[in-house]
């Protein structure tokens, strides 16, 4: 047999391995198990007429049956849509729409959301619900039963469509470039698995997602790892202490997070963290989101040097990455190209390169334009260089140093104004990320008549921490002297539950719109829970 390289050929070789389990209930598929039912559930929609380059959808909490749902569009050719569980229902239907999604899997748990939705996607053809049904919704379980559990005679590798977290307007349709191929041929998956080899996944890795199975790196990567014959344990909903239990008691060997996640395990007590064995565990990969600095340093310190951060974006523009070592020593880089070559540029409509050091719009070369926006033409030329097609942008601001490591500042879109000086939110943030005071912290600007607009933080107190304006002015004391002068906030406000979706991106735009309503609203100084620093 040749080298295995998918699904089918470990539900050979290793039936009774654990493809997935459920590291909250301790339920499980094996491989023979998934194969059998991703299986099914392909054969399905194959008999419902759907071909390769069609579209299904899923609205799931983290639930096991993910990875079937997901697989059999792997097998079929067919592109995937995850849709976030937290979205409003006006908002699931419209990517369930705009995704062209004939087919759509949700669960009983989601019934309440599945409701709502179930006139509003027209266009979908079969809603299909697990662990139960409600009034529009079929059972899924029924549908796939008759189904055969051969593999279809063609089998298409399918991909996933995912939707731009929609911070800023819409979200749209991610579409990659993908060559057309059967699942076990061989130059596609390799292209598929080129983080797996870099970060040294194989079949006896045993790798733990503590984030939501709708975001792209956490479905991405946990179907990538039963691409190479590995075991996922997943976590219904990210906890510090189950994480680390989850860690000793499965002996894992990998793992993701986002920077949220770290901040909350360094918040544990020296008490709470040594109950663990983390012996197993040998690298810990983080993306999404800026890490701060200090937040990096303690988690090398507290794990060792397995931490490992990448950067990009489910557009697929291009990779970097950085090891615990070069973090050390290049403190704030999230490291250099491993797909693509970077180019920074002024953000000026004419996208002259700059010299290194210089902060611009980060672009990333590929020798083929490696997206579209379903849909939006405009959007997907806006995300072009305006002279060179296949350079591609996801937004961002920041610079390389001569050796070519790149350094994030922060998303264009975040960007404040202030007395005609560019003010960037990422540096505030971090400077009071780790302050035992604040469970979480947004830095925005606000309307003000004298500088255009005034650099407000927004602050989640930690458990236990109730607001104060004497908590308010330590705050910015504490930040003060940590970045230039002119950053220092001009006004402090505290907020029950920061608006940051489960995947670690905050959703600024939810803030900007509350802070720029009239007086009397929180942002106003006579608010009770506000409180405006002395003019710098």
């Amino acid at each position: 047999m040749a080298a295995p390289k998918y699904l089918g050929d470990f539900a050979v070789l290793t039936p009774d391995k654990p493809a997935v389990i459920n590291g909250t209930t301790g339920a499980s598929l094996s491989y023979r198990e998934l194969e059998e039912r991703s299986n099914r559930f392909a054969q399905y929609l194959y008999a419902l007429g759907l071909r390769r380059g069609e579209r299904i959808a899923m609205l799931l909490e983290n639930h096991l049956r993910c990875f079937e749902v997901a697989w059999a569009a792997f097998r079929s050719g067919l592109l995937l849509t995850a849709v976030n569980r937290y979205l409003t229902a006006d908002e699931a239907a419209y990517i369930i729409t705009d995704s062209d999604a004939r087919v759509v899997v949700s669960s009983f748990a989601m019934r309440a959301l599945a409701a709502q939705l179930s006139c509003a996607m027209p266009a979908c053809e079969r809603r299909l619900m697990l662990d139960g049904t409600i009034p529009g919704w079929d059972s899924y379980e029924q549908a796939i039963a008759a189904a055969s559990a051969a593999r279809l005679a063609d089998e298409w590798l399918g991909a996933t469509m995912f939707y731009s977290s929609g911070t800023t307007g819409r979200p749209k349709g991610v579409v990659r470039a993908q060559r057309a191929c059967r699942i076990d041929e061989a130059p596609d998956l390799d292209t598929r698995m080129a983080m797996m080899r870099h970060y040294l996944f194989t079949a006896e890795s045993i790798y733990l997602s503590p984030a939501p199975l709708y975001h792209a790196a956490p479905l991405n990567y946990t179907t990538n790892v039963q691409f190479c014959g590995g075991t996922v344990v997943f976590m219904e909903k990210f906890e510090p202490m189950p994480a680390l239990a989850l860690i000793d008691r499965y002996r894992i060997t990998h793992s993701q997070w986002v920077p949220t996640m770290f901040i909350r395990l360094l918040k544990l007590s020296p008490g709470q963290r040594a109950g663990f064995d983390l012996r197993s565990h040998r690298v810990a990969i983080h993306a999404a989101a800026p890490c701060p600095v200090e937040v990096k340093r303690q988690m090398i310190e507290w794990w060792g040097p397995i931490v490992h951060e990448y950067y990009g974006g489910s557009e697929g523009a291009g990779l970097t990455a950085i090891d615990s070592h070069e973090a050390l020593a290049r403190p704030g880089s999230v490291g250099k190209a491993l797909q693509g070559v970077i180019h920074i540029c002024a953000g000026d409509g004419q996208g002259r390169p700059l010299p290194a050091g210089q902060d611009g719009l980060v672009y990333f070369e590929r020798d083929a334009q490696p997206f579209h926006y379903h849909k939006d033409p405009e959007k997907t030329r806006a995300a072009q260089h305006p002279c060179h097609p296949l350079w591609s942008t996801l937004g961002d601001i920041g610079h390389l140093d001569a050796d070519g490591y790149l350094y994030l500042t922060d998303r264009q879109s975040f960007m404040i104004i202030s007395g005609g000086v560019n003010i960037y939110p990422q540096a505030i943030e971090n400077a009071l990320a780790l302050h035992p005071g604040v469970a979480d912290v947004a830095v925005i600007g606000v309307p003000d008549p004298e500088m255009g607009e005034a650099v407000k933080v927004v602050i989640e107190p930690a458990a236990g921490v109730l607001p104060s304006a004497a908590l308010a002015e330590e705050l910015l004391a504490f930040v003060r002297g940590k970045v230039a002068r002119f950053m220092v906030p001009r006004s402090l406000d505290f907020i029950d539950q920061m608006p940051r979706l489960p995947t670690g991106k905050l959703y600024k735009q939810v803030l900007r719109e509350r802070y720029a309503k009239a007086p009397g609203q929180p942002d106003h100084p006579d608010h009770p829970a506000s409180h405006t620093a002395p003019a710098a």
